[in-house]
């Protein structure tokens, strides 16, 4: 396989066919992420890609799934996106679901239709970086769309029928507004009702904008205690018709799966005790992104 500088995929992609279609992110402007710092922004030769499939067709056979690589291969143009399904459901016809990264320009450009065409050739799932409903902190760490919008892009991708799993940020307003962070997420994420919420913890990388100002005293991360009561904050304030919150990614302090809205309660009940001590957290040395 064609693998080109640092690349990443979802948690519940861990056992899917990697297929790397783009390098880089189309947006790479946020001031927390340092991924793709080191690439600009491409889309992969098709003969390159096609190469990948034909491997993956005779060495990955156990395989039922496919994620798309880079940051955002919702991006590419419907003609050639077609194209690169098109080749995966002819070569890996076991396959059973494609995933992909989205942000809200990709969304925004593709139409209702284009959306549908996909989700009809197995694009069965965008997973959606929305880190914050505060629209200060959007601005401030240069999401590029207001959450109006976001939740605007969200409800389009449920609408063609595709799985929609968002990413949220904890720590990202720092101390002071942490709790307001979580408070404008829980409404977004509950307008926008998404399949999948996972709330990841926001770790400083250098060479970022957000650890510059951390270097300057200028952005303070909550602690433990406080990032767990952002948590809290943030399931209460989310009402979704049926959607599953995590918070098992390993950058954080306290594992949580509810199922909304009849886990809620087990959920907070759960952050409660860990705040009384009552349950273990994550040991700093196994934190990771």
């Amino acid at each position: 396989m064609h693998y080109e500088g640092m690349c990443i995929r979802p948690p519940s992609e861990a056992y899917s066919i990697l297929l790397q279609v783009t390098l880089g992110c189309s947006h790479n402007k946020c001031s927390f992420c340092g991924t793709y710092k080191d690439k600009r922004f491409t889309i992969k030769d098709e003969q390159i890609v096609l190469s990948d499939i034909l491997f993956a067709s005779k060495y990955m056979k156990r395989q039922d799934r496919v994620f798309l690589m880079d940051g955002d291969a919702l991006i590419i143009p419907q003609k050639r996106l077609m194209w690169i399904i098109d080749r995966i459901n002819e070569h890996l016809p076991w396959v059973k679901r494609i995933g992909a990264y989205a942000n809200g320009k990709s969304i925004k450009l593709k139409t209702h239709e284009e959306l549908v065409e996909l989700r009809k050739n197995k694009l069965g799932i965008l997973y959606y970086g929305v880190e914050t409903g505060d629209d200060e902190l959007r601005k401030k760490i240069n999401k590029g769309f207001d959450a109006e919008t976001c939740i605007e892009m969200g409800r389009k991708v449920k609408e063609a029928g595709i799985k929609l799993s968002v990413t949220v940020l904890l720590g990202i307003a720092g101390k002071e507004k942490s709790l307001q962070h979580a408070k404008a997420t829980g409404e977004l994420l509950s307008a926008m009702d998404p399949d999948f919420v996972g709330a990841l913890t926001v770790m400083l990388i250098p060479g970022t904008p957000l650890y510059e100002e951390f270097e300057k005293g200028l952005f303070h991360l909550p602690d433990q205690r406080g990032l767990l009561q952002e948590l809290g904050e943030m399931i209460r304030n989310t009402n979704l018709s049926r959607g599953l919150f995590y918070s098992n990614h390993a950058s954080n302090y306290l594992p949580v799966k509810a199922r909304l809205p009849n886990g809620k309660q087990d959920a907070l009940r759960l952050i409660d005790r860990a705040l009384q001590g009552d349950v273990g957290l994550r040991p700093e040395w196994m934190r990771a992104l």
